[in-house]
């Protein structure tokens, strides 16, 4: 590039911070054409022009960040493709880059370092494949070497924190001596300067993971821990903050090591930081303590499983959350009276962190917290001072989830008139706190709440609240949640499974309540705090538990939703802006969801009646804009998906107009919850209609084996599509025969995947996969052996496939760790088999694998597994006394 150019170029780069904005787009159009024509020679300019200390610091500063961008992106697959891309730069080109981005750490005099957030990007793609072998040593030199001036060691410190933020797990291992050596250089007290100091800490927050070497050994360990600590007293509010960031990580990754240092360091350092006054230093202290009890509550739970396997636990509790129970609890109570009045929801504050903590609080120590919390809530609970009253209120339903039944019941008993009273209170924080805390009530101890004395004064303060506020009236939505699953559970106690009780506890206000959720989402302000949403998922847990009683009033809100439906369709033209749209999608969403809630509970009977306009309302949907919107096709094929199991074989006469918008959805690969779901729904048609689906098969296995083979999709779609195969092939038998090849071929695919130990991720997927491989060949079999006694023919083309068969399943019988479910499936499977091909099947089943797997299968303690595993190896009996009576 010339030089004439590259004066170009830099004048170009500082129109990038112009504030005249055809100036802004003129050099936005230049950049990007530059970087078209030739990306690598555009690259080295902007290396060039970062280097170059002559340069105005906006055109370094704007080379860097162009560099930077060309490097990185926050989207996953673009940012592999610009690691792709770069390595087939030309050596020279790569070579020349970071020589010039490297030389220019330390160099600007601008924060942050833009040189270093490109010599981390680079290192970030170099150094997984052992290229660029010098970075790590040259930045710990440019760090420790006495000659180094402050903004080197601060842009060093800087991109080896960016490395290590962004680096793949494992790759810096090795070189942690040499990069903790850094760091702590950094951190010293006596290091002159916070810049310095700072980068230094927050490299150190973002080293952790991988330092776990070091941790194990008492000397490292000591000092990192001495120069952490230290840095914790530092009167820089912002070395302070990072320090403490990096003790509240140090504790839930190093738990097991902390004991030498929590009475004489940890507890006196984050007790003082939740007192300070700054709310940065406060909220590190709060979590620390959080993340305390995390660890314990995890601990515990690991200790109760050692116990029931008759072993001893890995790692035990040091219960310094019980220890420092009554030294945290009333700084956590003070710091809930500091609530602010202009409350932002997305504000993150001491006083939300200290409510979070009690509740973690209350789950660790459970009863202990009971008298450290008490006197406070009793002495502020009717406090003049509305922060006090708010701040007893808040501890009282922090605590509720810790507590024992019978400790938390008169506990709670006591206090319902006093929150009823306060659902009246004249501030409004301290009426959403009311709320918030009886949807807890309703949730940990509901049969408090549905306690005769106070049902009906406590369903009149609800009622009146769902006018009050919006996020006062989102809370008691939360709450008639609670209230309606705790009447239902309590009605339904004693019923068989999915038996409806004839009546329960809010009969005779259901419909009251019903009208006035049915208002609360009509609410003009009903954006606000998720109102509307709140209100009509609160509207369909009442319809979900509803009684016997209670079926008109169902019926009514079916056709209150259904007109509500239309209505919204026809305000679509009336959109004018995106805001508007997506709030129009959003609505849409929601009554589709309530459309399936009533849907659930009307009855067979009655469906004909009302099918015809709710699969019309649907249609229209499908056909306008809206319609298109992912969360809105979701919804509504989720509702149909609920009106064919309704209407079962009745639901024939709705596929000719149903089935493109049915391919359409099963088409649409960019939004992948679209498409499960419109698989899901195809399978649901599949059982629903059985031979009446046969019409439309060719078209769906099309379709549904080009989603298989494409590559984009997400996979976890393609289970789906593996388990809706099983489906079809059970509704439509012999007629599958055609698919059965080119099926099984999928299947045997699928099923040789191995299980990949290096990711959790991956191990589930590989497991659901089996199983839905597992679901199709059940379907597969059953649809084609018939439902006659004797088998029908056309099972034996599967015939071939058995030995593969049979080695899939036995793979699976010989993993570490199988689910309950997948044990069901390959049992009930192994059993469709032996009744399929009887005798003939003795050969692959006579197997030790198969039998353990069957055995271990039989005292699981799931009943449906155990009843599987048992009637599978009476089958495989009972083939064994055919092969020898022959």
């Amino acid at each position: 590039m010339t030089s004439d150019i590259a004066r170009q170029l830099i004048v170009i780069l500082e129109k990038t911070v112009s504030p005249d904005k055809n100036e802004l787009l003129s050099a936005k159009n230049f950049l990007e054409q530059a970087a078209a024509s030739n990306l690598p020679e555009f690259l080295k300019a902007l290396s060039k022009i970062l280097v170059d200390t002559t340069n105005s610091a906006v055109a370094r500063m704007a080379a860097g960040l162009q560099l930077k961008n060309h490097l990185v992106s926050k989207d996953e697959k673009i940012n592999q493709q610009y690691q792709e891309r770069w390595h087939q730069f030309p050596e020279e080109t790569r070579e020349l880059i970071k020589n010039n981005i490297l030389a220019a750490l330390g160099t600007e005099n601008t924060r942050p370092s833009c040189a270093a957030q490109c010599v981390a990007y680079v290192a970030v793609i170099e150094l997984p494949i052992n290229r660029w072998g010098i970075l790590i040593q040259t930045l710990v030199n440019k760090v420790v070497h006495e000659g180094s001036s402050e903004m080197h060691r601060e842009a060093a410190l800087e991109a080896i924190g960016y490395i290590c933020q962004d680096i793949r797990y494992g790759v810096l291992e090795n070189q942690s001596n040499q990069v903790l050596t850094a760091i702590i250089h950094g951190m010293r007290k006596q290091e002159p300067s916070n810049h310095v100091r700072l980068a230094a800490t927050t490299a150190l927050l973002n080293s952790l993971e991988f330092t776990k070497s070091n941790f194990e050994k008492d000397m490292e360990r000591n000092f990192i821990m001495e120069v952490v600590c230290e840095a914790t007293q530092c009167t820089d509010t912002q070395i302070c903050v990072a320090a403490l960031q990096c003790l509240v990580k140090i504790m839930s990754l190093y738990y097991q090591f902390m004991e030498p240092y929590m009475a004489q360091a940890l507890f006196p350092i984050t007790l003082e930081a939740m007192k300070s006054d700054n709310d940065a230093i406060a909220l590190q202290g709060i979590e620390f303590w959080s993340n305390v009890n995390d660890e314990e509550i995890d601990l515990a739970i690991e200790s109760q499983e050692a116990t029931d396997q008759g072993r001893a636990p890995q790692r035990v509790s040091k219960h310094y959350s019980r220890g420092a129970l009554q030294y945290l609890t009333p700084v956590l109570v003070e710091k809930l009276t500091k609530q602010d009045e202009c409350d932002d929801e997305d504000t993150w504050s001491p006083a939300k962190a200290a409510s979070v903590c009690l509740m973690l609080l209350a789950t660790c120590c459970e009863d202990e917290i009971v008298p450290h919390v008490l006197p406070f809530i009793k002495d502020n609970i009717e406090s003049p001072n509305w922060r006090y009253r708010d701040a007893a209120v808040m501890t009282f339903g922090s605590v509720l989830n810790g507590l024992e039944i019978n400790t938390l019941k008169p506990l709670v008993e006591q206090a319902m008139p006093t929150l009823i009273r306060l659902m009246y209170d004249s501030s409004v924080i301290v009426r959403d706190t009311t709320a918030w805390t009886f949807g807890r009530i309703c949730d940990i101890i509901p049969e408090a709440a549905i306690n005769k004395t106070y049902l009906q004064t406590l369903l009149e303060c609800f009622v009146k609240s769902l006018k009050s506020e919006p996020r006062v009236a989102a809370n008691v939505c939360w709450a008639f949640i609670g209230l309606s699953d705790a009447a239902y559970d309590a009605a339904s106690a004693n019923l068989k499974e999915n038996e409806t009780p004839e009546t329960y506890a809010l009969s005779p206000y259901f419909e009251f309540i019903v009208t006035q959720l049915l208002e609360a989402t009509d609410r003009s302000d009903g954006a606000q705090a998720n109102l509307r949403g709140a209100a009509y998922e609160a509207l369909m847990d009442m319809i979900k538990n509803s009684p016997l009683d209670c079926y008109l009033v169902v019926q009514r809100t079916t056709i209150v939703i259904l007109e509500r439906l239309n209505q919204v369709m026809q305000m679509e033209s009336h959109i004018t802006n995106h805001s508007d749209r997506h709030q129009f999608n959003d609505l849409q969403s929601l009554l589709c969801a309530t459309l399936q809630s009533v849907l659930r509970k009307v009855r067979e009977a009655d469906a004909p009646q009302i099918s015809d306009a709710i699969m019309t309302a649907l249609l229209t949907m499908f056909s306008s804009s809206a319609g298109k919107s992912g969360g809105v096709q979701e919804d509504a094929f989720l509702a149909v998906s609920t009106l064919v199991e309704l209407l079962g074989f009745q639901f024939s006469k709705y596929m000719p107009a149903f089935k493109d918008f049915l391919i359409m959805g099963l088409k649409n690969h960019q939004e992948y919850q679209v498409c499960c779901a419109s698989v899901g729904l195809t399978g649901d048609i599949c059982r629903a209609l059985k031979h009446l689906v046969v019409p439309y098969c060719d078209e769906i296995m099309s379709v549904l084996m080009n989603d298989l083979a494409e590559p984009t999709l997400h996979r976890s779609v393609k289970p789906q599509i593996l388990s809706a195969f099983g489906d079809m092939a059970l509704s439509i038998g012999s007629e599958f025969l055609k698919y059965l090849n080119m099926v099984l071929d999928m299947l045997r695919a699928a099923s040789n995947l191995q299980v990949d130990n290096s990711t959790y991720d991956m191990n589930e997927y590989i497991s659901e996969l089996r199983e839905s491989v597992l679901e199709a060949y059940t379907g597969i079999i059953q649809g084609l052996k018939g439902v006659e006694q004797t088998p029908s023919t056309d099972v034996f083309h599967m015939e071939p496939h058995l030995m593969h068969i049979i080695d899939f399943i036995k793979r699976i019988a010989q993993e570490s760790e199988v689910s309950d479910s997948m044990m069901a499936s390959a049992a009930g499977f192994i059993g469709d088999l032996c009744t399929s091909f009887g005798p003939r099947l003795y050969p692959l089943m006579d197997d030790a694998i198969i039998t353990q797997f069957l055995a271990e299968g039989k005292r699981s303690k799931g009943p449906r597994t155990k009843m599987l595993c048992a009637w599978a190896a009476k089958e495989i009996k009972k083939i064994n006394s055919q092969v020898i009576a022959q």
